[in-house]
């Protein structure tokens, strides 16, 4: 039996460590058959910093779409174009979110919990799902920010492939659409006003 590559937050950890300048192309390569998920942390990222995630939330909602398109499609590895491949990377950042986020993510770990692949349609899916729900600009407290933080949750399940992390993302989603029906009310009501205003 072959063993188990290393956890892809060790990786990734190590490649952000190491000197130079590293562009977006050098995490993809780094992150190999988990590219996905990669890209689902660092498109979820930063829509959870308020203020920022105002401009950034239906970009990135469109692009996790896109990608959780290509998941169901079954694409092994998602398409992107070769100039924002090479984009550097402000290593910095990254490593900050990166280690907040692992800090909570390791409250979901629990003894018996099992590394195990995930379903890339089903996973697809609900990414596609909770993308566009980061993209409606919906006047909710924590509108955004609850869609970005279940995305990096799935995001880390693909990397991790961690089942309970992906159910917990899926049930969060769930959660987050029914928050969102219940105030569709407001959010008619604040889109018509925003209407009127503009048509006057």
């Amino acid at each position: 039996m072959q063993p188990r590559p290393k956890p892809f937050f060790a990786t990734l950890r190590a490649l952000l460590d190491a000197e130079g300048e590293i562009t977006l192309g050098d995490l993809l390569d780094a992150a190999g058959e988990q590219t996905y998920g990669l890209l689902v942390l660092l498109l979820s990222l930063p829509n959870l910093i308020p203020g920022l995630n105002v401009g950034l939330a239906p970009v990135g909602g469109v692009g996790l779409m896109g990608l959780g398109a290509q998941l169901v499609w079954g694409r092994p590895y998602p398409w992107i174009p070769r100039r924002i491949k090479a984009q550097p990377i402000h290593k910095g950042r990254i490593k900050d979110a990166l280690a907040k986020l692992e800090i909570q993510l390791y409250r979901f770990r629990w003894h018996g919990s099992q590394q195990r692949p995930l379903s890339p349609r089903w996973m697809g899916a609900v990414i596609a799902w909770t993308g566009f729900l980061l993209a409606v600009p919906v006047p909710l407290p924590f509108g955004n920010q609850l869609p970005a933080a279940i995305l990096c949750l799935l995001g880390a399940a693909l990397l991790e492939e961690r089942p309970a992390w992906a159910w917990i993302g899926a049930a969060a989603s769930l959660g987050n659409t029914l928050y969102f029906a219940f105030s569709f009310d407001l959010i008619y009501h604040a889109f018509m006003k925003a209407f009127h205003f503009l048509m006057k």
